[in-house]
């Protein structure tokens, strides 16, 4: 998953659990979030030599299948975040 800010997922390592937050802006300007998924294990964190245009970075998620569905559908249309737990 692409986390919108790479500076938290630096501070992941594989083993940790977060939760995954959607966050969008409506029409009306008003923020929302919701949790996708909770308590997920971070798999692994690529590591990449040059930073993403725009601040985000990769986090590789272990999750089932449904989960999975769930994440992808909310990083279409949304910018997604993590909390770790």
């Amino acid at each position: 998953m692409r986390i919108a800010d790479g500076a938290t997922v630096r501070l992941l390592r594989p083993g940790d659990r977060v939760d995954v937050i959607a966050a969008g802006v409506s029409p009306s300007g008003d923020g929302d979030a919701r949790v996708v998924a909770s308590g997920v294990r971070v798999a692994d964190v690529p590591r990449t030599p040059e930073p993403s245009p725009d601040g985000g970075a990769l986090v590789v998620l272990s999750v089932p299948r449904a989960t999975a569905t769930a994440l992808a559908g909310a990083a279409a249309g949304s910018r997604l975040a993590v909390i770790l737990c």
